[in-house]
């Protein structure tokens, strides 16, 4: 089996109060990836994706499109080389 893809990317815009935690959750557990999602103290979210390469890039374009209530600004998506594997995809708090 193939390295899995892991990128981490920082999502701005209203992104936070609006379900993109968990829209972000839901999404990456149909496309079985691993990783976390949280909001940071500045109003973004971060996410860390890992998976096969074809769904960690389609799982960017669902964050870019967001939960019906967000405003996607931009994602700052950088590729993480030495991640550890994850268990599973989570919301951190």
């Amino acid at each position: 089996m193939s390295t899995p893809l892991t990128l981490k990317i920082i999502v701005t815009g209203r992104v936070q109060g609006v379900g993109y935690r968990w829209f972000a959750r839901e999404n990456a557990q149909e496309l079985e990836l691993t990783g976390y999602v949280k909001n940071l103290s500045d109003g973004d979210v971060e996410v860390v994706a890992q998976g096969r390469e074809e769904k960690v890039i389609e799982f960017t374009g669902l964050l870019r499109q967001g939960p019906s209530f967000s405003n996607v600004i931009d994602l700052k998506i950088s590729e993480l080389n030495d991640e550890p594997s994850f268990e599973h995809f989570e919301v951190v708090f």
